[in-house]
């Protein structure tokens, strides 16, 4: 069984809880084990707090794509996949993968932001990190599944 869903979103912090609730819905339907779908739904909240704050021009009208920021969940067989994609200004670094860039020092510990992408890191089971400067970043994780007893859609 494959679950699929694709959200439009526009960058403002109350649309982070809406795909997070989606998340932890579909995750707690399909008969994911909870621990499980917290870590995605953690994971996916970072995700989509930095494309609410980093994912367009600040001093950009209030309408078109700058504006908004897309997140697609896919459910298939043993693994989730969550992609977050926004149209900002995107950074320097091509694709690059995680686990070769220190972002999770002891200065990011304590640090009072910047840690989101460190927490995906240690959440998810593979990270992707990918920039199109001057249209957007990509961030997509996943992660393999378990599932409760008796699940509905889970793995026979």
């Amino acid at each position: 069984m494959s679950i699929w869903w694709s959200l439009r979103l526009r960058r403002d912090a109350a649309s982070v809880p809406l795909a997070r609730r989606l998340l932890l819905g579909t995750m707690e339907t399909a008969g994911v084990d909870p621990d499980i779908s917290f870590d995605l739904s953690v994971a996916l909240t970072e995700a989509c707090a930095n494309a609410v704050e980093h994912g367009g021009d600040p001093g950009s009208a209030a309408a078109g794509p700058a504006a908004e920021y897309r997140v697609t969940a896919y459910l298939d067989g043993e693994k989730c996949r969550i992609e977050v994609s926004d149209s900002g200004p995107g950074f320097d670094r091509g694709p690059v993968p995680l686990r070769d860039v220190p972002l999770c020092g002891d200065a990011q510990a304590t640090a009072e932001s910047g840690r989101g992408l460190c927490l995906i890191e240690q959440l998810a089971d593979h990270v992707h990190v990918r920039s199109r400067p001057g249209l957007g970043a990509v961030v997509s994780f996943d992660k393999i599944l378990k599932w409760r007893e008796g699940a509905l859609l889970g793995v026979s």
